[in-house]
């Protein structure tokens, strides 16, 4: 294997997702198979033809005093969890607050201890695909009912996509450049490319990236029951997501946000990082087919796998581990696996492949992230998550899909993919290399 010319490496993982509240405990969940998709709670909830999603496992106001949480979406509150536990885990200094006024900086418990990285050295990447959904609906909400004087002040940073982006990058001082890429459930991924991107052009050192969504709503929940696209399992909703199953009747919604730390391999040699992975690279394409249906050839998605090896100095043969987009709806999940089998050829007779969404449900503009963090989770410990709920494997299936218990891979040398794909024709798959 060939590394680009700046090698990029990860130095930090965070999340909180419907089945825990950091890495760790998520990362457990899914070895054990266990599912985040709950009965939702809500009053009329019968009323709806979807009535469960996987809702987060920990409730932010657990972390986020009140007064914060306030002037937050609940998608930018989830975003800053995941951040502050990457950068916990990168082993950098706790943030120093930059002072709005003449008043001298004000340093958090413990700036001491860490590696304080450069402002103007660190970039941050966190992309959602509709941002904030509930500020938007409840603030409209407030102004029929109470009218415009009693709206938020606050609605508009609240609701804007790139809210998450602006509120990580001023808690942790990043100058060097803070984006928000939208491409629907593709968003994360990009995001991770992006990242890759900068600091390989030099922008930055340090790149916190990543993804977060928090749209589980009355609104969501019939749009996407109209559409047809949402399995209607309410009766065993720990069931309902079943990639790759016969009777897979679509996908389930998720909320979370997992974030990453992105370095210069030579930015955490030099201050002795742990790395947890390589980001090899990335590679993009678009349908240009339909605004929903993937194009059922595969052809798009074939083109950014081969396009995230070509970018990684990548060949078929290092690939050992593909995390499948797979959100479980009928065509979807045949599509990926043809586009996997033309980008790969022989090579996918031999790999193994997962679909983690059957258990976190699908975070949508979330998705990439969580599933990069998964799939650096694979190859750093060297075990494949099963796919859960796959208990008649549809005939079409002709790969290795991993089920019932978690499978070993190979020691050594290997890379793995990662695949998002997005409403509108958004094709995003992103490489990793095993850091040895």
């Amino acid at each position: 294997m060939s590394t680009s010319p700046t090698s990029v490496v990860v130095t930090g993982l965070g999340a909180t997702t419907p089945l825990g509240g950091d890495v760790p405990s998520t990362w457990s969940a899914l070895l054990a198979g266990r599912s985040g998709v709950r009965k939702l709670d809500w009053d009329n909830v019968d009323e709806l033809p979807v009535r469960f999603a996987a809702q987060l496992a920990v409730d932010p106001a657990e972390s986020i005093p009140r007064a914060q949480l306030r002037r937050l979406d609940r998608s930018q509150a989830i975003a800053l969890i995941a951040a502050r536990e990457a950068w916990r885990d990168a082993g950098f200094a706790p943030p120093v607050r930059r002072a709005k006024s003449a008043k001298p900086v004000e340093a958090e418990p413990g700036a001491d201890e860490g590696f304080r990285v450069d402002g103007d050295r660190l970039g941050v990447v966190v992309s959602s695909g509709i941002g904030g959904l509930h500020t938007a609906l409840n603030s409209y909400d407030v102004y029929k009912e109470k009218g415009w004087a009693r709206v938020s002040p606050f609605t508009v940073p609240m609701l804007m996509p790139n809210g998450a982006s602006g509120h990580v990058g001023i808690e942790f001082g990043a100058t060097a450049g803070s984006h928000a890429l939208v491409s629907a459930c593709a968003s994360s991924g990009e995001a991770v490319g992006y990242a890759i991107d900068m600091i390989r052009a030099g922008r930055a050192d340090v790149v916190i990236c990543g993804g977060t969504e928090s749209c589980i709503h009355p609104l969501q929940m019939a749009s996407f029951g109209s559409m047809r696209a949402m399995s209607t399992r309410n009766e065993e909703p720990e069931r309902a997501s079943r990639p790759y199953d016969k009777n897979r009747d679509g996908f389930v919604l998720g909320e979370g946000a997992a974030v990453m730390i992105l370095e210069s391999e030579e930015h955490a040699r030099a201050r002795g990082a742990k790395i947890h992975a390589i980001a090899a690279g990335c590679g993009y394409s678009n349908d240009a087919y339909d605004i929903v249906l993937p194009d059922p050839s595969g052809a798009g998605q074939a083109k950014a796998m081969l396009r995230a090896l070509e970018d990684g100095g990548l060949t078929p043969e290092d690939i050992v581990h593909v995390n499948a987009h797979a959100t479980s709806t009928p065509a979807g999940d045949i599509a990926e696996l043809a586009s996997i089998r033309a980008a790969l050829g022989d090579v996918a007779d031999r790999l193994t492949v997962t679909g983690t969404k059957s258990m976190t449900g699908h975070l949508l503009g979330g998705a990439g992230a969580l599933e990069s963090v998964i799939t650096i989770l694979t190859l750093r410990e060297g075990l494949v998550p099963p796919t859960a709920n796959l208990e008649d494997m549809d005939d079409e299936v002709d790969l290795d899909v991993v089920r019932g218990e978690p499978r070993a891979i190979p020691d050594g040398p290997a890379a793995a993919l990662n695949n998002s794909f997005g409403f509108g024709g958004h094709n995003v798959s992103v490489a990793f290399r095993r850091a040895v």
